[in-house]
C-alpha cells in the first residue's frame, strides 16, 4: 500500500483571463516510510501540492488517495480530523504563540489531539530542548523555535510530516541542526517526511526527489546513498 496515490491532480485559482493553474493534471505515487524532498523554484507548485496532501485545500479536479482512501472526497469536518490525527506540519515561519512557553506551545497542540503533558515533554526532549521547556519564544533562537515547532508537530506521532521550507529562515549551521532532527525522527519513528525546498543540496539527503516546474512533475529520482545533513554544502 502506498502512502499517497495522486491521479489527475489539478488546482486552479481565479477565473477566465486571470485563471492560474498551480498544478496541472498531476499523477504521482508516494511510497510509505520515505524521506522525500519536493524540489522546485518559487511558483513551481510545491506549497500547493503540500496543501493538497495535508487536506488544507481541495483540488479543482483529480483525486488524492491516502493509504487507498480518497481524502479529496472528505467533507470539512473529516478534513479537519485527518489533519489533526494523521499529519504534522512544519513551516518556515514557526507560528508559535508568543505568550506561551515552549512546553505550553506543544501542549496547545497535544491537548487538541487528546495527548498528555508527558507526551509534550517527551516531544521536546526528542528535539533536544529538555532544558528550554519553560522559555518563551522571544527567549529562544530561531533554530530553537523551529525545533519547538517540530516538537509540536511530532507530539501526536503523526504518520506524515509535511515540511514547507523549514530551514528557509535559518542560517547554515542552524539549518543543518533542524534537518538532522527531521532525519532522526524519520529514522527512529518511521515517520514519512515530505519536505519542500528550492535547494538542490538539501535534496541530496532525501530517499526520493520529486522535481516540479510550473505545476508539473519534471522527474522523480531516487538517491542511492542519501547524504547526512552534516554533509550538505549549501
Amino acid at each position: 500500500m502506498n502512502l499517497y496515490t495522486i491521479q489527475g491532480l489539478t488546482r486552479e485559482y481565479g477565473e477566465n483571463y486571470s485563471k492560474v493553474r498551480a498544478l496541472k493534471d498531476m499523477d504521482l505515487t508516494i511510497p510509505r516510510g520515505e524521506f522525500i524532498v519536493v524540489l522546485g523554484a518559487s511558483g513551481s507548485g510545491k506549497s500547493t501540492l503540500l496543501n493538497m496532501l495535508g487536506c488544507m485545500d481541495r483540488p479543482t479536479s483529480g483525486s488524492i488517495l491516502f493509504e487507498d482512501v480518497d481524502i479529496t472526497a472528505y467533507n470539512k469536518r473529516r478534513m479537519t480530523e485527518f489533519r489533526k490525527n494523521t499529519i504534522g506540519f512544519v513551516f518556515q515561519s514557526y507560528n508559535l504563540l508568543p505568550d506561551l512557553t515552549a512546553l505550553e506551545n506543544v501542549e496547545f497542540s497535544t491537548e487538541m489531539a487528546g495527548l498528555t503533558r508527558g507526551e509534550a515533554i517527551q516531544a521536546l526532549e526528542r528535539v533536544g530542548l529538555s532544558d528550554r521547556i519553560n522559555h518563551f519564544p522571544a527567549q529562544l533562537s530561531g533554530g530553537e523555535q523551529q525545533r519547538v515547532a517540530i516538537a509540536r508537530a511530532i507530539a501526536k506521532r503523526p504518520k506524515v510530516l509535511l515540511c514547507d521550507e523549514p530551514t528557509g529562515a535559518l542560517d547554515f549551521q542552524t539549518g543543518i541542526m533542524v534537518l538532522e532532527v527531521l532525519k532522526q525522527i524519520h529514522e527512529e519513528q518511521g515517520t514519512s517526511v515530505l519536505l519542500i525546498t528550492h535547494s538542490q543540496e538539501i535534496a541530496r539527503i532525501a530517499d526520493r526527489v520529486i522535481r516540479l516546474r510550473s505545476g508539473e512533475i519534471m522527474s522523480v529520482t531516487e538517491n542511492a546513498t542519501p547524504l547526512c545533513p552534516s554533509e550538505v554544502e549549501w
